[in-house]
């Protein structure tokens, strides 16, 4: 386990970025720690959804890090760290699947408040166009509803869902993590949203005529 955040409260006023090119020029463990502290529970819980199996995910992320040790030479003076460390953590999420063999679709099955929250927020996108402050969702049915038609999103739409909505990267990050542009994220996004919410249409339809 990391160190407790007290621990590198001295440390708090350095950017990731300052981090990484510390280590890379000192060796110095405490910087390293540092940024598994400040990402521990976050990538730990972009691996858990993106694989749908926790065990998987501490491999994957125990081997991130392993791999932003080894590859710390090769960050740039200027780059970013958040999206450098997400693109390390969606490869090795990746080689996790081809290892186990295990080329399920991504799972965005949460539980508590929070689940009904960000998937009001997604349908709510399509009418303003830009991503929308999480909306209160009371029908447990929609949101179980919801959640189903996530899944059942191809797996390039799921991506961005994650990584935007879940994961709160910008547009530019999330385009560096997956290595593609940034029009093409904002496009995949909007298709989520109007294949969801036309989903949700059909389904209310359908009820409104069995009423």
């Amino acid at each position: 386990m990391t160190q407790s955040a007290s621990e590198f409260t001295y440390l708090e006023p350095m950017s990731d970025e300052d981090l990484i090119l510390g280590y890379r020029e000192t060796g110095d463990r405490e910087l390293f720690e540092c940024l598994v502290n400040r990402y521990e529970r976050e990538l730990f819980n972009y691996l858990r959804r993106y694989l749908n199996d926790a065990e998987m995910a501490e491999d994957a992320f125990q081997a991130t890090f392993l791999q932003v040790h080894l590859k710390c030479e090769s960050f740039e003076e200027g780059r970013r760290f958040r999206p450098w460390l997400y693109t390390i953590a969606t490869n090795q999420a990746i080689d996790a699947q081809r290892r186990s063999k295990r080329h399920r679709m991504i799972s965005l099955d949460r539980s508590g408040r929070d689940d009904a929250d960000e998937i009001g927020g997604l349908v709510d996108l399509l009418v303003s166009g830009e991503p929308a402050p999480a909306a209160q969702i009371d029908d447990a049915e929609r949101q179980t509803y919801m959640q189903e038609a996530v899944k059942q999103l191809p797996e390039s739409l799921q991506e961005v869902v994650i990584l935007v909505y879940y994961q709160g990267l910008k547009y530019r990050e999330a385009a560096d993590v997956l290595g593609i542009p940034v029009g093409t994220v904002k496009s995949r996004l909007h298709s989520a949203v109007v294949k969801l919410t036309e989903a949700w249409n059909r389904t209310y339809a359908n009820d409104e005529k069995n009423a």
